[in-house]
C-alpha cells in the first residue's frame, strides 16, 4: 500500500490472501472493526447491492475471481495490487459538508477520513461496473477488470 494513511484500512496481510473471499466475520459490532475486513472481501460485499442480488455472495465471488484472473492476463500483475492501487487513486480526499448557521446552510470543505475514503472508493468501483455492464454484451466480471485496471490507471475512463 503506497498511501501512508491508508496502511490500516486496506486489509492485505498474509492470512487474507486466500483464494476464497469469505470469513463470515462480524464486522459491524464494534466501531473500526471492518478496517481488518480482507480487501477482496469488501468487494465482493460491497458488489451484492441492488435488491435482486441481495445476499448472492457466492455469485459476487464467482465475479470477483473472473475479474482477477482478467485482470491477471492483461496486465501481467497481481490482481490484488492492482486492485489496491485503484482504491488509492479513486477514493475522494476532499468532500463537502452542511453547516447550518443562523436558519442558512452553508457548505463546507473538509477532509476525508481514511475509512471513508476506502468504503467511497469501493462503492464507486463497484457501482461503475455495475452501470457499465446493465444492458451490454460484456458481462459483470469484465466491467469490475475494466474498471478496476482503468481506476488503477488513473484513466478519466473509469
Amino acid at each position: 500500500v503506497s498511501d501512508i494513511s491508508l496502511v490500516d484500512y486496506i486489509g492485505v496481510k498474509e492470512k487474507y490472501s486466500k483464494y476464497l473471499p469469505h470469513t463470515a466475520g462480524r464486522y459491524q459490532t464494534v466501531r473500526f472493526r471492518k478496517a481488518g475486513c480482507p480487501i477482496v472481501e469488501r468487494l465482493c460485499n460491497s458488489m451484492m447491492m441492488h435488491g435482486r442480488n441481495n445476499g448472492k455472495k457466492l455469485m459476487t465471488v464467482r465475479i470477483v475471481k473472473h475479474a482477477f484472473e482478467i485482470i491477471h492476463l492483461l496486465s501481467g500483475e497481481n490482481p490484488v495490487q492492482v486492485l489496491v492501487n485503484a482504491i488509492i487513486n479513486s477514493g475522494p480526499r476532499e468532500d463537502s459538508t452542511r453547516i447550518g448557521r443562523a436558519g442558512t446552510v452553508r457548505r463546507q470543505a473538509v477532509d476525508v477520513s481514511p475509512l471513508r475514503r476506502v468504503n467511497q472508493a469501493i462503492w464507486l468501483i463497484c457501482t461503475g461496473a455495475r452501470e457499465a455492464a446493465f444492458r451490454n454484451i460484456k458481462t459483470i466480471a469484465e466491467c469490475l477488470a475494466d474498471e478496476i485496471m482503468n481506476a488503477a490507471k488513473g484513466s478519466s475512463n473509469s
